[in-house]
Parts: structure tokens; sequence; C-alpha cells
């Protein structure tokens, strides 16, 4: 490929920064700052519902946090600008009608229920449940329908016999039959794209040359190069990097790791650590040195050094490497400048002082009372929580959804926390403070501290549902069984 590398991470603004995002960002801008290219940043907006601008104000705040910069993106502009998608939204109808004007794709009228009817059937032979077969209508339908102003989506069309080659930097030759692919919606009632539309179509117009992303796109691979041959456009090489995965090799996931990078920024750790930990997430130094900088990762990069074998993220291993940061690259002066700047700051003690002022006696009752805000776990036992008055089972109940309604919550106040738990108690039929006391362990380690409510709301969302998580674990958790069983319970409950 003759032209400038290009690469991109397009991160969608639905939650927090995820350390997978962090990971393929740091992949992608290697590659193209070892080989002369740019790396651009993209927001995948096309979500509506569950796009913030809080979490793309937290994404851009918790990449750059780790020092990966971006030539292009929705902040700093450039030559390709817009660069949310849901700024762009007249650009991707435009190429959906094209491919419905040469037959590539359709107007798919179905309803939900047909659809349905669709995918169990499809079921039912042992294919593929995804939506594919007699979809389309003749030419006088459509254009009734469409003078009718009935609602209708955009889908490509599929081939239904054959096999799909995808070529893949790190995997080679990868088959997948068309059988299994289905007719992909690219333009969705709403009028706004699918992500497989919007994604092919930025691509080619931002000129990227290499898609490095994580392997659970593989399957959507396919749709993307069919789209590319319907458009005539030369496609960017692929290249599907294995996924991060916990201890016990399952996939990453917060509900057994946090995944948050702002949770590991509260915590304490080193960016330069952080970026180090997940330069080591598959790929490995010539030398095989564990401790490198951002820049030595960039001058010795080679994606041929990446092993397919899903890479472990260990946090105790992460802490092991932060302490070598910490004793090997700071003296005693940036040390402190670095205690400063993460929490020991006139804003964060500013934040605490209504809360000390009408508790303390003497100055030195400040620090040991406030101790726990500074902490990302604190120390529990079962026995922590025995003061409580809820059983054991209601217990657990309790720290479920409270993690689960917290995990949704998208406004991080005190009215809005206090709304969500009050909501909970009432519905559950508990006294708010019998509710509220395995949660305000939870967070201060005792029932004994200000209100955990201002507590929640100072230490931010990723500290705050990690220690509710700290606190299932410490308790035995949920059964599977259990847990299904609760969700849905809660799928049930009211909502504010």
């Amino acid at each position: 490929m003759s032209r400038p590398v290009r690469t991109r991470i397009a991160p969608s603004p639905t939650g927090d920064p995820h350390v997978g995002t962090a990971y393929i960002a740091l992949f992608n801008l290697c590659f193209a700052r070892q080989q002369g290219g740019q790396f651009i940043l993209r927001i995948e907006d096309t979500d509506q519902v569950r796009s913030t601008a809080e979490s793309e104000r937290d994404i851009l705040h918790a990449l750059r946090w780790l020092g990966l910069e971006w030539g292009e993106g929705p902040d700093v502009g450039g030559p390709h600008a817009p660069y949310r998608q849901s700024e762009r939204s007249g650009i991707y109808r435009q190429y959906a009608e094209q491919l419905v004007h040469e037959k590539k794709a359709f107007y798919c009228f179905r309803t939900p229920e047909e659809l349905e009817a669709i995918r169990e059937a499809r079921q039912a032979q042992g294919l593929n449940p995804g939506i594919k077969g007699n979809l389309e209508l003749d030419d006088a339908e459509v254009k009734r329908r469409l003078e009718a102003n009935e609602p209708y989506v955009i889908r490509m069309k599929v081939p239904d016999e054959g096999v799909c080659v995808i070529q893949d930097r790190l995997r080679g030759t990868i088959e997948i039959e068309w059988s299994q692919v289905d007719c992909q919606v690219l333009l969705k009632s709403d009028g706004l794209p699918t992500y497989h539309l919007a994604n092919v179509v930025d691509d080619h117009l931002m000129e990227i040359t290499h898609v490095i992303r994580g392997e659970e796109w593989i399957s959507s691979a396919p749709k993307h190069q069919l789209l590319y041959a319907y458009f005539g456009w030369e496609m960017p090489e692929l290249c599907h990097m294995p996924l991060l995965r916990n201890p016990d090799k399952s996939k990453l996931s917060k509900r057994k790791n946090p995944t948050s990078i702002s949770f590991y920024e509260r915590l304490g750790v080193l960016p330069e650590a952080l970026l180090n930990y997940l330069g080591r997430m598959g790929w490995s130094m010539p030398d095989e040195r564990e401790k490198f900088t951002l820049a030595e990762m960039i001058a010795q990069f080679d994606l041929g050094r990446v092993s397919l074998g899903g890479p472990v993220f260990d946090v105790t291993k992460l802490r092991w490497l932060n302490g070598l940061w910490i004793r090997e690259n700071l003296d005693a002066t940036s040390l402190l400048q670095r205690l400063k700047t993460w929490g020991l700051n006139d804003e964060r003690w500013l934040s605490l002082m209504p809360l000390l002022q009408g508790r303390v006696e003497t100055l030195s009752d400040a620090v040991p009372m406030a101790a726990f805000m500074f902490a990302g776990y604190t120390p529990l036992t079962e026995a922590s929580f025995a003061e409580g008055k809820l059983d054991a089972e209601t217990r657990l109940k309790v720290l479920q959804f409270a993690l689960w309604a917290l995990e949704a919550q998208r406004v991080w106040t005190k009215e809005a926390i206090f709304g969500e738990i009050k909501t909970l108690a009432k519905w559950q039929g508990i006294k708010i403070g019998d509710f509220m006391q395995p949660v305000f362990v939870a967070i201060a380690g005792s029932p004994n501290s200000w209100s955990v409510i201002d507590s929640m709301e100072i230490l931010g969302p990723d500290i705050t549902r990690a220690r509710l998580r700290n606190a299932l674990e410490v308790l035995g958790g949920v059964s599977k069984k259990g847990l299904k069983k609760l969700e849905k319970e809660f799928e049930s409950r009211p909502l504010n």
C-alpha cells in the first residue's frame, strides 16, 4: 500500500473510558508513528440514546492522561472534519441511497413482529438466525409505501452462498461462509446510520489505510469488505487484535476486573505505567524487557510481534509494574509533585472541608478521618457488615441492585445518586437507613463516617462502583443462577 499510513481509534461515548479502548488506541498510534503516518480520533456516536457529551469528555481526558495524542479529531479539527458521526448524518444517507439505486441495498418495511418470525424460522431450519431471505418488495409496492410515509430501514444485499475470504495482517486468510452473514441494516428508520455503514464511509473519506481493531469485529469483516466492493473503494488493511482477558481467561469485563481508565487514574497508577502495561498486552520488545516508555515502544514497534494468545490483564501485575516506575523513575521531589497532582491538591481537600469541619476536634483528626476518600478499595471482611439489620441474602441483593443502578447512572450528583438509592429501597420495601447500611460499609469501610452519598459524589463513579463490586466479592457474591433471577427482577424496577 503506497498511501501514507493513517490509523484511527473510534470510541463510542456510551460509558466509562475502557482500558480496551486505550489498548487498541495505543497499537494504532504506535503503528502509525513508527511508519511516519498519522493517528486520528473519531467519535462514533450514532447511538443517540446512550451517547453522552460527558462520556465523550471522559474518553478524551483519559486518552490524553495516558499520553495518547491524535493529529485529527473532534477537539483539534483537521481536513476531514467533522469527526463526530452525529454531525455527518447527511453523508451516510447519500451513500445508502446510492446503494439502493444500484440494487446493492433495498428498502425494508418489515415490522419487528415479522422480523422475529423470520429469525425463529431460520433458527428452526438450523440456519443463522440473522435477518435474511425473502425481504424485498417489488418496485411498485416500495413506491406505494414510500408515498404513504411508512417507516423503513435500508438493508444491504448479502450473498446466500459461497465463502467470503478476508485477509488479515495478523491471522492470514480468514474464511466465513456468506450464509452466516445477515442482510445488515445500513440506515435506521430514524435516518441515522448503523456502525457498519458509518464505519466504512468514514474510513474511506478519512483515508484510513489500516484498521487495527479487536477480534470481536472479525464476524463483521465480510459486511465491511462487501461494502467496499459495492462502492468500488480500496479497502484498508485489516488487523484484528486479541481481546484482553481476565486472569481466568474470560473476556475482560467490569464484573471481574475494573475496566475504566478513570478508575486507575483515581487509584494512583502512573499513566506511563498503565500505558507500559497495555503495551505488554500481546506484544513484547525485541529484548523482552518488561519496562519501557511510549517512545521506546514506537521506535521498536512491529505488528509481527503481536501474539494471538489472549493477553491477561492482571491488576496485581499492573501494581507491581507501577511500583517499579515509582521507584526507578521518580525522585523524592517528583514523587511529591505526583502525589500533590493526584490527590493531595487543594481542590480535592477543599471538597472535604464541609464534611470534616463538623467532625474534627483537632487538625490531626482530619487525615485519618478522610483516609478512605483517598484509597482505591477500603479494607473489608464479612464482619464489617455485621451491625446491619439485613440478612445475608438481602444484603447481597441490596449491593447488587445498587451497583446495577449506579452503573447506569450518567448524572453523578448526590441528588441523582440518592434518588436511585431511595427508589430501590422503596421498591424493595426496606427502610432507607437499613438499605443504606451495606452500601455505607462498602464505600466507607465502616458504618461510622459522614454522609455516604456525599462521599460517593466526591469519589466519583469509578471508585464507587469498584468498591461496591469489591464488597460483593468479599461477601461471596451472587451465584450464577441467583444473578439471572436478580437481573430479571431488576428489570422490573420502577424508574425515577
